[in-house]
C-alpha cells in the first residue's frame, strides 16, 4: 500500500482527491492538510511514501515544504501538483528535491499513476511543461531579491520590507534596483507581475 499525504488548502479540492485516491486499491491517504506549515511535522509522524504538495498553501509554500521534505524526510517522495504550470516553478520544484510536477487539470487515473511511478523511484513531469522548462530562462534572482519582490508585489513599502526582512531601507532599495534590471523591466511592480508570470516567485 503507497501511503500519501495531500496538502491542498482549498478544502473541496483537498476532499475530492482524496475520495479519488482511496478509491484505488494499492493508494491510501493517510494524512490531509491545508497548510504548508503543517506538511513536515505530520509528514514527520505520519511517515508517507509520497507527498502531494500544491504550490500555493498559506505558511509555507510547497515548494519550500519540498525542500523541508527533502532534508528531514527524504523517503518520502515529493509530487508538485499545481494549478500554475509555470516553467519556473517546475525548475523550482525539481531544484527543491521534487520528484513529479503535474498540472490539476488531467484526470485523476494520471495522478494515481504519478504515485505508483514516483513510488517506485521514477521521476514524472507534464510533458508538455517539461519541453517549455528546458527553452525557459532560469530565474536571475537571489533569493533575497526573490523575497523583496515578492513583499513589493503585496504593496509593501521600501520601509515596510525593511521592517519585515531585517534589512536597511538602501539595502532593500539596492535590492529592488538590482532585481529590477535583471528583469529589463521599468519599476518594481513590473519587475514581480514579470517574475511571478515567469514562476520565478
Amino acid at each position: 500500500m503507497i501511503r500519501v499525504l495531500l496538502a491542498e488548502d482549498q478544502a473541496m479540492m483537498r476532499g475530492a482527491i482524496a475520495v479519488l485516491l482511496d478509491l484505488e486499491d494499492d493508494i491510501e491517504v493517510v494524512a490531509q492538510v491545508s497548510t504548508g506549515t503543517d506538511v513536515l511535522p505530520i509528514a514527520l509522524r505520519k511517515r508517507p511514501d509520497v507527498a502531494l504538495l500544491d504550490i500555493e498553501l498559506p505558511g509555507v509554500s510547497g515548494l519550500d515544504a519540498a525542500a523541508d521534505l527533502a532534508a528531514q524526510l527524504p523517503e518520502c517522495r515529493v509530487v508538485i501538483v499545481t494549478t500554475f504550470g509555470r516553467p519556473g516553478y517546475l525548475q523550482r520544484a525539481m531544484a527543491a528535491g521534487a520528484v513529479g510536477f503535474l498540472v490539476k487539470d488531467g484526470p485523476v487515473e494520471g495522478l494515481a499513476d504519478a504515485i505508483r511511478k514516483v513510488a517506485s523511484g521514477r521521476t514524472v513531469v507534464d510533458p508538455d511543461l517539461a519541453g517549455a522548462a528546458l527553452r525557459a530562462p532560469r530565474s536571475p534572482l537571489t533569493l533575497r531579491e526573490r523575497d523583496v519582490l515578492a513583499a513589493a508585489e503585496r504593496g509593501a513599502t521600501v520601509a515596510d520590507i525593511a521592517d519585515l526582512l531585517h534589512l536597511s531601507q538602501s539595502t532593500v532599495r539596492n535590492y529592488l534596483s538590482d532585481a529590477i534590471g535583471k528583469t529589463g523591466t521599468r519599476n518594481k511592480t513590473e519587475a514581480a507581475l514579470l517574475a511571478r508570470r515567469n514562476g520565478w516567485l
